[in-house]
């Protein structure tokens, strides 16, 4: 059986490009997992599975991989760091107890890095910068250092230093040891241990003696023995793993995943400074707590599902306490349900090893769970629990999509559905009113991604459209109108005759039906049917084929024939009425108009302003968050349609927002007949000549 104090759970986040695959690849080379350092360009890596990862050489969704090292089981997650895929890193970030926080040693601090800090914060995680690609030109492990600090804190402190520059890139100093590690040029991962070199002695007193006064610092004794001059190398050792745990030292690793440089020196780092699953401590909810440790009753959270067309539905997730075998049933507390676990399984990338049992603190799958989702929390029957799971990020971006054969439109339900189980973030929903299905998601590289799965996967190919906006038509005067319907065949006839007065209604109602008929004009059976009448009619409008809302009708008078008048003539009639009075009442139409709220660092606050004013929006107002502003607005949806990827442009991806739909207003007379004209081209109008 595992022992919980040899566990490390880390996740690897950054920003896009920064090297993570890259770096556990190197890790599972240098650890013997593989027989030579696999690559991103080659496709070949172990985290990097998915076709479409392979093709666009970044990771789209978080895997995991494992290794073992000096008597340590280190598991190892991958995350994406594109915003569009971001919640999958958050997710995984639950399930771990540190995080390696990576860097590209030429760029610094950048968004991504930032969000994911964010989450690491939030979730009290201890964790290691590492500043990778130091071999390549431009990059700067002490520029880098000066970025870390701007955006994090005097916290952030090296444990090692780098020997060399860009191509002349070879080793690193580690602090903690006092020793030099020169790497072989070849990529093999050799190293020898030296003595560090004199041109460096000073950099390493100097960045050495500001770690043991940050060390000193975390804690009032160690202070005291510093102070004293008293503090020996158990000490500082002993301070420093506690102050990485309890995040009051962030420390900074120098790396190169590509010439695999520094990688021995991190994962001593990983198991030295890392807590165990029982360091961590434990979880506490409510009045409830658990305890990471075997002897306690089974608990675990799913915190991501794989969905493979032939393998099925895999379930990912974390044992936080108790034992987990083959063959036993286990609750799902957050559904109510109950699961057999039929066998339980390590992964790496996307092969399975197969485990005889999961003790506390680790990380495995299991196949073919019947009711469990991601974010899921299963337990055993003798105690119920419920882990907290990040939400899903609202979809910001939303295209119809059509199917292009009847085939594929036999086939779509259940491969978005398929699709869904893996990936929560996205919805496709179909519009009651414009009939169309829509796809929303969290980026155009996002929907990209979902629309090939879906023809890679399920064989479903379908078209990209920009969504109908679902406009209304409401009139702004009156009317008084006579609707008469007269049809004789030779047999009987139809005979209907309304007259009607429109006015315009204010309000949540759409519509308001008064019946002021007196004396038997119309026989009170036939009175339904003029109601009919006018609400089919007025789903069409009468200027672009939009619903008609907003406005009262007050039938008045009319007249019948006993032997002619039926319901479908007092509908025809209603309906001539409606139309004709609706084109005198000065029509008009309204289109939606959604509540956004927008999050932007406040140097971005004006030029974002700017492009909501372009869109017609209207400010309600601004209050600051920390470094940020949030800036409220009005904002008609046709303009918002495109609002993503501007926002991403302009705020280098670090703005976010939502929106929900709040009332609807009058469209500008300029755009009406553009809206028009396209109802025509679409045929939910007559032409100008048909008419």
């Amino acid at each position: 059986m595992r022992d919980s104090e040899k566990i490390r759970n880390i996740a690897f986040v950054g920003h896009g490009n920064s090297g993570k695959t890259s770096l556990i690849s190197a890790i599972l080379f240098a650890t013997g997992k593989t027989n030579r350092l696999l690559k991103v360009d080659q496709g070949n890596t172990i985290t990097d599975f998915d076709p479409e990862e392979i093709e666009r050489k970044i990771t789209l969704s978080a895997s995991v991989a494992f290794t073992d090292w000096e008597k340590y089981r280190i598991n190892l997650i991958d995350t994406p760091g594109f915003p569009n895929f971001f919640w999958d890193t958050e997710a995984s970030l639950s399930a771990v107890d540190g995080a390696i926080v990576l860097l590209d040693g030429g760029a610094g601090v950048e968004v991504q890095t930032e969000k994911a800090w964010e989450i690491i914060e939030k979730n009290g995680l201890p964790r290691i910068l590492a500043v990778n690609k130091l071999d390549k030109e431009n990059s700067d492990f002490f520029n880098s250092m000066n970025s870390i600090r701007e955006s994090f804190g005097r916290k952030a402190v090296p444990i090692h230093i780098p020997i060399g520059k860009e191509g002349n890139f070879t080793g690193i100093i580690d602090l903690v040891k006092g020793e030099a590690y020169i790497y072989e040029k070849d990529g093999s991962g050799k190293f020898k241990e030296e003595e560090i070199p004199g041109d460096l002695k000073d950099s390493y007193e100097k960045y050495r003696n500001e770690l043991i006064e940050m060390v000193a610092e975390s804690d009032e004794e160690l202070m005291e023995k510093y102070l004293e001059d008293s503090m020996n190398e158990e000490d500082f050792a002993a301070g420093l793993k506690k102050a990485i745990s309890s995040s009051e030292i962030y420390p900074v690793a120098s790396v190169s995943a590509l010439s695999n440089i520094g990688i021995h020196n991190l994962l001593q780092a990983i198991v030295d400074y890392f807590p165990s699953p029982e360091e961590r401590g434990s979880i506490k909810m409510d009045e409830m707590e658990v305890k990471p440790v075997s002897s306690e009753p089974f608990s675990g959270l799913v915190f991501k599902t794989i969905s493979d067309p032939f393998a099925g539905r895999i379930s990912l997730m974390r044992v936080f306490s108790g034992k987990l075998s083959p063959d036993s049933s286990v609750v799902n507390s957050t559904r109510g349900t109950e699961e057999r676990i039929s066998n339980i399984f390590y992964l790496m990338g996307k092969e399975q090893v197969s485990a005889e049992e999961a003790v506390a603190g680790e990380i495995i799958a299991t196949a073919k769970l019947k009711n469990t989702l991601t974010g899921d929390t299963l337990c055993s029957k003798d105690r119920s629990v419920k882990f907290p799971f990040p939400l899903p990020h609202e979809p910001t971006i939303s295209f119809a999509i059509e199917p292009r054969t009847k085939k594929d439109e036999d086939k779509i339900s259940n491969a978005l559905r398929r699709l869904q189980e893996e990936d929560p973030t996205f919805k496709a929903e179909r519009d009651p009113e414009t009939k169309e299905l829509i796809l929303s998601g969290n980026g155009q590289l996002h929907i990209e991604v979902l629309v090939s799965k879906l023809k890679r996967e399920y064989g479903v190919e379908v078209t990209l459209k920009t969504p109908k906006i679902p406009y209304r038509e409401t009139i702004k005067g009156t009317a008084d109108v006579q609707g008469k319907y007269k049809k004789q065949t030779g047999g009987r006839g139809q005979y209907g005759d309304v007259k009607i007065k429109m006015e315009p209604m204010k309000g949540e109602k759409e519509f308001e039906f008064v019946d002021k008929i007196f004396g038997g004009a119309i026989p009170k059976n036939f009175i339904p049917s003029v109601e009919k009448g006018i609400q089919e009619a007025r789903k069409k409008g009468v200027i672009a084929g939009y619903p008609a809302v907003n406005f009262r009708v007050i039938l008045y008078d009319g007249s019948f024939h006993p032997v002619d008048s039926s319901d479908i003539a007092f509908q025809i009639a209603a309906s001539m009425a409606f139309k004709k009075g609706a084109k005198m009442a000065k029509p008009t139409l309204l289109e939606p108009i959604m509540n956004v709220e927008i999050l932007v660092p406040e140097e971005y606050m004006g030029d974002i302003m700017g492009n909501l004013n372009g869109r017609r929006g209207k400010i309600l107002g601004m209050e600051t968050k920390g470094k940020k502003a949030v800036i409220k607005a009005y904002v008609p949806m046709a303009e918002m349609l495109t609002f993503e990827p501007d926002l991403t442009s302009i705020t280098g991806g670090r703005g976010t927002y939502s929106m929900k739909f709040d009332h609807y207003d009058e469209v500008p007379t300029q755009l009406q007949e553009k809206i028009i004209e396209e109802a025509r081209s679409e045929g939910r109008i007559p032409s100008e000549e048909e008419e």
